[in-house]
């Protein structure tokens, strides 16, 4: 029975930490890199809902409510990391992470049911015919969730060197690493079967 539930949470960690996929990792950048070490607790509350979202449309899809067409949802996924890794580069410096709290949580609700419904048709595959998968679906949001906090932690580790270390100042690192994702981001649009 261990062994099943390490099966799941791995894969749900693999889902995350696959270098083939590394939207979801681009995603998680953005995110953090606006923030620093004393707000963690903020951080991990975003990675939470965005767990959420994605867990979310997992559990709709698996059960059947909702079908939605692929080609769609990969257009929208790097739609998502495009927004706020922009979002970044406009208000970098502003402290505009901390004033649209309402808003940050929303979209990042809204982004984690988009990369949810990006891996849906995987994870039915992946259910078979499962007679659990309420079960299933929590243990693999469980290894999301590890993997999410592994790479927040990078993130705001990196951070915290290139701050303190080689002296970048915050709106230029957010600014760095944004306008980076950004050019990460425009081919993977380019190449989306939507176009």
């Amino acid at each position: 029975m261990f062994d099943n539930f390490w099966f799941n949470v791995q894969y749900g960690m693999n889902h995350v930490l696959d270098i083939n996929a590394y939207d979801h990792v681009l995603f998680l950048i953005v995110l953090t890199v606006p923030y620093v070490f004393k707000d963690w607790k903020r951080v991990l509350l975003l990675v939470s809902i965005f767990t959420l979202g994605h867990t979310l449309s997992l559990v709709l899809a698996a059960y059947g409510v909702i079908k939605v067409n692929a080609n769609i949802v990969e257009f929208l996924i790097p739609i998502t990391i495009l927004v706020v890794a922009l979002f970044n580069v406009f208000t970098s410096g502003k402290g505009a992470q901390k004033e649209q709290i309402g808003v940050l949580f929303l979209s990042t609700l809204f982004f984690g049911l988009v990369h949810g419904l990006g891996f849906a048709r995987e994870f039915q595959m992946f259910l078979g015919g499962s007679d659990n998968k309420l079960v299933l679906l929590l243990e693999f949001a469980l290894g999301i969730e590890l993997a999410q906090i592994l790479v927040v932690f990078v993130v705001l580790l990196i951070g915290y060197i290139f701050q303190t270390i080689f002296r970048f100042s915050k709106r230029d690192w957010i600014m760095v690493i944004s306008a980076i994702v950004v050019g990460l981001v425009i081919p993977m649009l380019l190449n989306s079967d939507f176009f």
